[in-house]
């Protein structure tokens, strides 16, 4: 695929195809001033914007894309990709606990907030 089906097919910019390129996320061949990409680097950054989704780093994305390219069996390896997709679920479910929490205290600030409307309002004739 050139850079403009990349972009069009997964709605990035080719800044952004540019930009993975440059962190040596994806490897596209060059044809002069042409860049293609394979089959492996489609794959690649369905995994790149998967792992952004989640809120993972550069450096972590990184490691597991590193994990699937050696189509790696090495326990290390592998643990060390559950032990960041473990981190970043932690991370998600205390800020989703955080969230809630908010939520609720801004439905009792509300609810206050209509009560006193209402009982300030006048009476209809």
């Amino acid at each position: 695929m050139t850079i403009r089906e990349m972009s069009e097919a997964f709605e990035v910019t080719p800044r952004a195809l540019r930009f993975y390129e440059s962190k040596a996320l994806l490897a596209p061949y060059r044809t002069g001033q042409k860049r293609l990409y394979t089959k492996r680097d489609r794959g690649r950054l369905k995994l790149i914007l998967r792992g952004k989704r989640f809120g993972l780093s550069l450096e972590e994305i990184r490691e597991i894309l590193d994990l699937y390219d050696r189509g790696s069996r090495n326990e290390a390896q592998l643990k060390r990709g559950c032990e960041i997709g473990r981190k970043r679920l932690a991370q998600l479910e205390s800020q989703r606990a955080e969230l809630d929490e908010t939520i609720a205290e801004l439905r009792v600030e509300l609810a206050w907030f209509e009560d006193q409307s209402a009982r300030h309002r006048p009476a209809a004739k």
